[in-house]
C-alpha cells in the first residue's frame, strides 16, 4: 500500500509528469490533492498498470480527489525552452489550475523549479511510493494517451495510438518516410538523424 502523505499537511498535492521522452506532442504533468489518509488499493505508478487499470482508476481519482488539475507545454514550448524547462512549466500549469491551493507539493524526482515560495519536496520513483504522486501519474498518462489517439487520427503514418509519440520503429519509420508534423519536437536529436533519412 502506498503513503497516504509525507509533509504532514493537509493539502499536500503529489506531481508528476509524463511525455519527457516523446518525439512528439506535448509533455503533460498533473497535480492531485487527495483527501487526508485516503487510501486505494490498487493506487500505482501508472506504469506498472494496464490501460484498463488506469483508465478505472483515472475515474476514481477525479470522483475521490480534492482537486486536481493537467497542465501542458506544447511540442514548440519544448523546442524554445528544452525538455527539462518545459517539464517544470507543465507541472507549474498544473498547480496553478488546482480548485484549492496546495500547503505542498510532493514531486515525482529529483529535481523541481520551486512554484513561488510553496515548500516541496522532490520523490525519486515517487508514483511507486507516495498515492497523490500515483494519482496524478495515472491522471497524467491517461490524458496524454489520449490526446496522442485523438491526434493519430489526423497522423495514421506515425502509430501514435499505440506508441504515443516514444521512439519505437513504427514512429521512426513514420518520419523517416513521411517527415515531421506540427506536433514533433524539433529540437530533439533523434528526431533530427530520423527526420534527414527521408
Amino acid at each position: 500500500m502506498l503513503l497516504a502523505n509525507h509533509s504532514g499537511y493537509t493539502l499536500e498535492a503529489g506531481v508528476d509528469e509524463v511525455g519527457r521522452g516523446c518525439l512528439a506532442g506535448p509533455v503533460v504533468a498533473a497535480a492531485v490533492i487527495l483527501p487526508p489518509n485516503y487510501q486505494h488499493p490498487l493506487l500505482n505508478d501508472s506504469k506498472k498498470l494496464s490501460r484498463k487499470l488506469r483508465d478505472q482508476l483515472r475515474e476514481d481519482v477525479v470522483r475521490d480527489a480534492v482537486a486536481w488539475a493537467i497542465g501542458e507545454a506544447t511540442p514548440q514550448e519544448i523546442d524554445q525552452v528544452n525538455i527539462l524547462q518545459a517539464s517544470y512549466l507543465a507541472m507549474h500549469r498544473a498547480i496553478a489550475q488546482l480548485s484549492r491551493g496546495p500547503e505542498y507539493l510532493l514531486v515525482d524526482g529529483n529535481r523541481f523549479k520551486p512554484y513561488g515560495t510553496l515548500p516541496y519536496s522532490c520523490i525519486v520513483k515517487g508514483d511507486g511510493k507516495y498515492q497523490s504522486i500515483a494519482a496524478a501519474s495515472i491522471l497524467a498518462k491517461t490524458y496524454r494517451d489520449e490526446l496522442m489517439s485523438h491526434l493519430a487520427a489526423e497522423f495514421s503514418q506515425y502509430g501514435w495510438e499505440q506508441n504515443a509519440g516514444y521512439p519505437t520503429r513504427q514512429h521512426r519509420a513514420g518520419i523517416a518516410q513521411y517527415g515531421i508534423t506540427e506536433h514533433h519536437r524539433q529540437s530533439f536529436a533523434l528526431l533530427a538523424k530520423q527526420a534527414a533519412l527521408g
